[in-house]
Order: C-alpha cells, then structure tokens, then sequence
C-alpha cells in the first residue's frame, strides 16, 4: 500500500490559498458533512473541546473519503499524546501556545522518529502505517508529517524569528484571541494593537518562505491578511455555524406578528 500524501503540506510549500475550519463537536456524523463541505482542511480541535484519542480516531475516518485535510490540535505538547495522534492518522498537527524556539525544536523531535526525534516505533499497531500495511512506513512518515505551530502571545511574537527558523516547523498559526489577552486586549481581537501585531507576524513568517496562518472571519480581512502574507486560514468554528443557524431559523418564526410563538 502506498504512503498517504499530505495534500495539506504540500499546499504550504507551494503557498496555495487554503480555508479551514475548527470542528469541535465531537462527532463524525456532523464531521462527514463538513469534510464535503469545501473547505481545503479542518482542525480537529482537542485543546479546547472534549476531543481525545478515541473521537479523533472516529472523525478522521468519517473525512476519509472526502477531499478535505484533516488537522489535529492536541491539548499541551506532550509527546505520547502527540504519538497517539499520529498513530490513528493524523499527519498534520497544530500545536498551541509556542511561545519559544526550544519548545518548537520540542516538537519536531515528538513528531519524528529516531534519530531525529523521539517517537515510538509501532507501526503494527497503527492505522497511519496501515498496521504495517504501507511499505516502509517509519522512513516515509517524516516526508508526510506537518508541524503547524501557534504562536499567541507576547512571547511568541518576541522570539517569532527564532521559531519559524526552526527547522522541521511548516507553518505558524497566529491566534488573535489569545494574542489579544496576552497584550492586554482580553475579548477584543480586533483592537489595532492586535491586528498591527498581527500584520507584522505574518510578513515576518511569509517573509522566510514558511507558510503563515491566522483565524479570521471577516472576508475583507481576510483578503488583507492575505495581502500580509497569509497563506491558510481559519474561518470558523462548527459550533459557531451551529449556534447562529439556529438562533436565526428560531428568530425568524418568532417576530411580532405571530401571535404568542407557542410550540406545538
């Protein structure tokens, strides 16, 4: 069986335009639909949602058949968590709160096998080597392994050189809420203190030829960002898109006119 390409890092050594979104539900119902949706990649978030190994595992296999990247966000830079991931398939992982260029050189080395790194060695118990299935598995995975960190806070971006330089990190991911709390901004992601410091974040990594990414809403900033340097981004979240389409379907039958909105 042949080695699974990373669609997603190649995009990102070709500096292709590519629009994601965070899926937090848990669910591989509702993460089939969304791997058909069109978005280019999808972060499964296990930071801030109840994700663990196991949902992880049944969400990757519900995209499969779909062309959308899959992404794994883990909770901390622990290693055998990180293993675990990589084990049930998850070639692109987006670690949070990369604050220097120690912790990036950290990482690199848990995504990788030794020599270069710390990973264990089980291919007959994983599904990414197809339980032994693709040949040669553990000297092809480095190739199609991607390492996107995230850089928000006022740390980061003071050693942002030092971490993009690392070598074995793909892209940097800027995330504007937790950069906005960390300058001092908390709950305004859109202060212009924020959104200078994240101009500048995104010229600095486009500038080395590293892939830069952010999390944003707006279209047109979007199309700004891109301007900047960004080249992968983050629109939204699936609980978001939940939320509001059913406040609104639920307003729209509740107006004035229609008497007293019983449910019947």
């Amino acid at each position: 069986m042949d080695m699974p390409k990373n669609l997603f890092k190649q995009r990102l050594r070709q500096g292709r335009w590519q629009v994601g979104l965070f899926v937090g539900m848990t669910s591989a119902y509702s993460m089939e639909i969304l791997a058909g949706a069109g978005f280019d990649w999808l972060v499964i978030d296990a930071e801030h949602s109840p994700n663990n190994p196991a949902s992880v595992l049944s969400q990757l296999q519900a995209a499969a058949p779909y062309p959308a990247q899959l992404l794994v966000r883990p909770m901390n830079h622990d290693p055998a968590l990180i293993k675990q991931y990589l084990d049930v398939g998850a070639q692109t992982l987006l670690l949070p709160l990369v604050d220097n260029a120690v912790q990036a050189q950290d990482l690199v080395r848990a995504l990788r096998y030794p020599p270069d790194g710390i990973r264990g060695v089980a291919a007959s118990l994983a599904r990414a080597a197809h339980w032994n299935g693709v040949k040669d598995y553990v000297r092809q995975a480095k190739a199609e392994t991607c390492l996107v960190v995230q850089v928000e806070t006022r740390q980061g971006l003071e050693n942002l050189d030092a971490i993009v330089a690392v070598d074995g990190v793909d892209g940097v991911f800027i995330g504007p809420a937790d950069l906005a709390a960390s300058l001092g901004h908390l709950g305004d992601a859109g202060h212009s203190e924020v959104r200078a410091a994240i101009e500048d974040a995104l010229r600095r990594i486009s500038a080395t030829g590293k892939a830069a990414g952010v999390f944003v809403t707006d279209p047109a900033l979007a199309t700004h960002y891109r301007d900047c340097g960004a080249s992968f981004i983050a629109v939204g979240g699936d609980t978001t898109l939940l939320r509001n389409a059913a406040l609104k379907l639920a307003a729209s039958f509740r107006d004035g006119s229609s008497g007293s909105g019983a449910v019947t």
